[in-house]
Parts: structure tokens; sequence; C-alpha cells
């Protein structure tokens, strides 16, 4: 029975969206709407509605049987800086030993409470919970926060202490006008080792369970209000799929959601199992390995920005370049390559005048005057969205941008360009106040008539003004940026792939290196020692700009490089495709109990200790076959399969005695479901394909 499947992708220029018949996957309808950073949920909603409006389908929305959302708030919030104020309550934790070390700015938040109490490595209690103090602290904080996040030493060898703390923060931040304010525990996102990281990766959990919360409502809103009833689902990092409610509780598990859609839709497009994946958007450009039709999981933990964190996330290469990068004159001597392209994402010259075309007027002026050095072709427009905290200085300048974009030359020429002025307005574009426009690789296109969807005079005029201070011609201006373009995604590629083999590319400090990979991706003619450089893996190329960049990425690594059909919306595709997977490890250990020896285990719902190994290893396997089953289902599975993977350590003793010391088990558990679907009752008459 052929049901339907509608994917959304929020990226940093476009929102996707796309209808899948499955099984087969066959793409029904694509769409695409400018991501609205003020407000992400305009953008969504113009993609849904954009996707139903396709005239190639008479898709209802009242026939959808399952959506599924992939998204980069929580990324791009924890890059920025952004979240809700939390407090994080560490049970156990030396606050003199997190100072020394200086792991407090490491935390994810200023306001950290210690509380004493906390177990040992064998999962006994260290010291008792001060129940006094916790309390003491969750009624002092619940008019502050909106969130919680707990974080007990040893807690994932016995959570007890964090699971007590949770049930007083829900019992004392209750009301009936109110309900309980969310708690994150960090034995819940994690089962490993790493006391700092597990609580950074609770704190920053709890931070962005406001806003997945905002998201998600606002997206189901408009789901409901377009009458499609289907259960939503939520791209993890993994790539694996959520329902929405879960993604609600652990909103830290959907970093790196974008990157593992893209890998997923990747593979499903081309087919192909042993392939880079390169997905270029129009903020970055993300470099993942798939092997034998499985994409790679960073067994350290996502890092997103400086945060490292315990969540299992695709391990993607990522680099700041897109379409949208900025490009302009490199201010260092550079041997083959004049221009210095991203990592700052700005808006393209021919987007903003397609939606201010008086900027031409303004370009074409400046291209009239003397020629204004690095300020030449670069806008700003004042952001949307509600501004706040700003100085006297920074309102003026931004008052002054309400009515309309101005060049930075006129807006620096009302302070005297003074570098304060500069360093004032850097900063407000950086904090997303103000937004920037230049010229872009995008420009660059629709000025070599290879993309027509903007205004290309603007983007001719752009090109102009930047090759005007190279001392180039537009054309020639224009392949350059490119060749460009394609050589840094190459350079990109040879990095991650010499990172896997476990060695750290240092281009700036290795100049002999950095020379030889030049002389291999832009090939001069003037010297005499030729440099050539093969990647044996094939490529999929995918995003919106993939097609005008990859081909030439592909010929100077010597690779074969695929850009298959609906490639510019593979994010979209990979939303929906995937499964809901579930991991969860469960260790055992030999103790020492009164002098007997004993085999303990490590569950959720704390410790249990067995006499021999077998019982244990029974024991642990049949508790967590159930648990992982529930887990699965509330994630939103269906018809729910359990793999168990056993580990015994062991070490070889003296030769003398003979044989191996046992030191442990690890029980590796993986539930592997289908997303449920919208109930048999719901669905509307079956939907009628057209051929247009």
């Amino acid at each position: 029975m052929m049901t339907i499947a509608l994917g959304i992708d929020t990226g940093g220029t476009y929102t996707d969206a796309v209808l899948l018949a499955q099984p087969g996957d066959q793409v029904l309808a694509t769409a695409k709407s400018l991501t609205t950073h003020h407000n992400l949920s305009l953008g969504i909603n113009a993609a849904i509605t954009a996707v139903f409006e396709h005239p190639s389908h008479d898709i209802r929305p009242q026939a959808v049987d399952m959506v599924s959302l992939s998204t980069t708030l929580a990324t791009n919030a924890i890059v920025e800086g952004q979240g809700s104020p939390i407090c994080l309550i560490l049970i156990g934790y030396s606050p003199d030993l997190i100072r020394k070390f200086g792991f407090e700015k490491e935390l994810g938040t200023a306001n950290i409470v210690y509380v004493a109490g906390g177990h040992d490595i064998l999962g006994n209690e260290a010291a008792p919970l001060d129940e006094e103090a916790l309390i003491h602290t969750i009624v002092a904080q619940r008019d502050q926060v909106e969130a919680f996040a707990i974080s007990g030493y040893f807690g994932v060898r016995n959570p007890a202490h964090e699971l007590r703390a949770r049930q007083l923060v829900q019992e004392l931040t209750a009301s009936d006008e109110h309900d309980p304010l969310p708690v994150t525990c960090g034995h819940e996102l994690s089962t490993r080792l790493n006391s700092v990281r597990r609580a950074t990766t609770a704190a920053l959990n709890a931070r962005l369970i406001p806003l997945l919360i905002d998201l998600i409502s606002t997206v189901q809103a408009a789901l409901n209000q377009l009458g499609v009833s289907a259960p939503l689902m939520v791209v993890k990092g993994d790539g694996s799929l959520v329902r929405a409610g879960w993604a609600m509780d652990r909103p830290i598990e959907t970093i790196l959601s974008g990157p593992a859609a893209s890998v997923i839709g990747a593979w499903r497009l081309a087919g192909e199992k042993d392939v880079w994946v390169v997905d270029m958007g129009g903020t970055t450009t993300d470099i993942a390995s798939l092997q034998n039709g499985l994409p790679r999981v960073n067994p350290d933990g996502a890092r997103v920005g400086r945060w490292q964190t315990m969540v299992e996330a695709i391990d993607v290469f990522t680099v700041g370049l897109g379409g949208d990068s900025d490009v302009r004159a490199c201010r260092r001597t550079q041997r083959y390559d004049p221009l210095a392209i991203g990592p700052r994402r700005v808006m393209p010259l021919s987007l903003l005048a397609h939606q201010y075309p008086q900027i031409t007027a303004k370009l074409r002026a400046q291209l009239a005057e003397p020629e204004q050095g690095d300020e030449s072709g670069r806008l700003v427009l004042a952001q949307r969205k509600h501004l706040r905290h700003l100085s006297e200085a920074e309102a003026e300048l931004v008052a002054q941008l309400q009515a309309g974009p101005q060049t930075t030359h006129d807006v620096l020429g009302h302070y005297r360009v003074t570098a304060p002025a500069l360093r004032r307005m850097e900063r407000l574009i950086d904090e997303r106040k103000l937004i920037l426009s230049a010229f872009t690789p995008t420009d660059a296109l629709h000025v070599l008539g290879l993309l027509a969807v903007w205004d290309t005079e603007a983007a001719r005029l752009g090109a102009e003004l930047l090759a005007r201070q190279l001392h180039l011609d537009v054309q020639t201006l224009c392949e350059r940026v490119l060749l460009g373009v394609s050589s840094r995604i190459a350079q990109a590629l040879v990095s991650k792939t010499l990172l896997d083999d476990g060695i750290i590319p240092q281009w700036d400090q290795e100049p002999t290196a950095a020379e030889l990979l030049a002389r291999a991706l832009y090939q001069p003619q003037a010297v005499d020692l030729d440099s050539s450089i093969t990647l044996r893996r094939p490529v999929i190329g995918i995003g919106a700009p993939a097609a005008a960049f990859m081909p030439r990425t592909g010929a100077q690594l010597h690779t074969h490089v695929t850009i298959p059909e609906h490639a510019e919306v593979a994010n979209a595709i990979g939303a929906v495709v995937g499964s809901v997977v579930q991991h969860r490890t469960v260790e055992i250990q030999p103790v020492e109990i009164r002098l007997r020896a004993r085999f303990r285990s490590y569950l959720p719902d704390g410790i249990h200790d067995f006499a021999t190994l077998g019982e244990c290893v029974r024991f642990a396997e049949a508790a967590t076959r159930q648990t992982i089953i529930a887990q699965a289902r509330q994630a939103g599975a269906q018809q729910v399969e359990v793999r168990m993977q056993r580990l015994d350590h062991t070490a070889p003793v003296q030769e003398a005695f003979g044989g191996e010391l046992y030191l442990g088990t690890d029980l590796i558990f993986t539930a592997v479901g289908r997303p449920s679907l919208r109930a048999e009752g719901n669905r509307g008459h079956p939907p009628r394909l057209t051929d247009n």
C-alpha cells in the first residue's frame, strides 16, 4: 500500500519541502522557500504550502501519512550562544577541582550550583544527597530560569541522586497554573564516563528545550492549519528519526540534524554505498563518508562551535563555504588565487536587489565614483526581528538602516569611518542584528548565466566593483570565483581524508605541503614540477549550488562526481527515509562485596548484583530488551527489532599463572523500527497522481 511522506529541511538559505510516495521513495513534488531567520515558521509555512500546490500531483494534505523535520535550530543556537536561562545542578562534583582546571567555562551556563552527594566508580553512594540544599536551590531558582539540568558524579553508574533531584524539581516547580519546568538528567543522554562533558551536554540540552518546543509547536500548528494529521518526526544527528515529543525533551540530539539528513538523502538518491557525500548549501559545505551505505558516527561525540558534547552524531567535516559566502579581495598575497571566499555568510546582491530594487542605483553610483576599497559593493540593512540590548550608538546605527539598505561606505561615513564605528558595525553583523550584503558565488553564477532566479543586474554591478579592485575583467573574476570555490571544496575533501587517517593537516604551517596541494588544484603552467592528487572513492554532490561547482572539484581530484536528480532537496528527502533507532550500552563489572566476588550491571534504574556472570548477563539482557523496545516505541517506532552485541574484556596474566583476567562486559543494544504512520482510520481517499 502506498504511503505519502512530507519531508521538511530548514537550511541557512532555503527551507525545502518534498512529497514522497513509499515504498520506492518516488519524489512527487519539491518546493523551496527562503529561510526566514527572524521567524523560521514563515519559511516553513511557505515551503509546505508550495509543495502541496505543485502541479505534478493532486495530493491533499489529509493524505499525508508521515511528516519529518530536519532542522539547524539546535546547532545554530549552540554556535551563536543562544538559549534559555537554566540552572545546572552538579551533585557530588568538586567545585575546587572544576574551577582549578577552568572547566566552569565549558559547562554551557554560568548559573551553576554544587550540591553534596554523588557515587563512586562502582555505583556505590559516595555521600548522601543533600536534599535540604537541593530544595533551597530549586525554590530560589524556579522563577529565574526556564529549565533545570542535573548531573550527578558517576550518575551513569547509579542515577539514584539524579532521579531524586528531578522528582524534587517537578514537585517544586509545578502549580495549578503551570506545568513543572523541564528537567534534563545527564544519565539519560549518555552512558559514557566523563563528568564534565556529560554536565555540558545536559546544560546545553536544557537551554535548547524551550527553543525547540517553540519551533515544533509552530510547525505542528502550520500542519494542523493545512489539515495534515500525520505524526511529526524529527531527524537526530545520527540520521535516525524520533517523534517530535521525544525531540522536545532531548533537543541536543538534533544537533547536526541537517548534515545527517543530507547523507541519508544522498544515499537514497544515488544508490552508492561507498562514497563521499558533499552537501553544499548557502552557508556551509558539509563532508561525510558513507561506508556500506551507513554514515560514520563520531565516536567522541558531536562538537558544535566550542562545545564538545557526548551526543552520538554523524562524523561530518564542515567548512564555512557556500553559495552565499562573502567574496572579497584577499588581504594577503596568494600565489594562485587573489580571492578570499567565506567563511562569513552574506546576502547575495542579486537577492537583496530582488527584495529592494532601489539598491541597483546605489551600486551604479558607487561604480561611477572613485574606488572605495574594501567597502565597494557592500551594503547593510537592519534585521526585522525585535532588537534589544543595544547601546545608544548602536540604536542610532540600527535606526539609520530601518528605512532600507545602505552602503557600508555611507554608514561608516556618517560616523567618520572610525575604528570603533567599524567594530560596532561588525559586531552587530556577527550578532545578526544587521544583515550584510555583498558579492557571492551565487552572484557569480548569475553573471555567468548559470543561474537566473534573482536580479542579474545587481550581481553584475557587484562583480564590476570587485573586479575593479583586482584589476580584472568581470568574466575572469567570476570564473575565478567558480575555480576558487571548487578548489576549496577539494582542499576540504583532502583534509577530511587525512583526518580520517589520523593526520591533522595544517596547511598554514606546512608551506611545502600547501604548495604541492595548490599546484594539484590550480594546475599552474609556469612551473616545472607538477603535482596531482587522486581521491579513490567517488563523490555524490548535493545541495542547490552543487551542480555548478562539484564537477570541477571531481576533475581536480581525478574522481567521479554524481549529481543525482533532486540533489537540491536531498536533505528533505533524507528527513523522511530514515528509521527510528535507539542505542543503549550496559556495562557489567566484577566487584567484591564483603570479600565475595560478585558481578554488577549498571542499568537505568540502578545497580544489580549477581553471584555469576551468566546470571548477570541474562538479567541485564532481559531488562534492557524491554527497556529499549519501550524507548523505541516512545520515540515513534513500530515493528521494533532489537540486536545485541556482547563484548567481553580480558587481560592476559603472567605466563606462570596462565589464562586471562576478566575485566568486564559491554552489552550493546540497538533497537530499529519504522516510523509510526497516521492511523488507518484517519486516511483520506487514495491520492491521484498526474503526469504534469
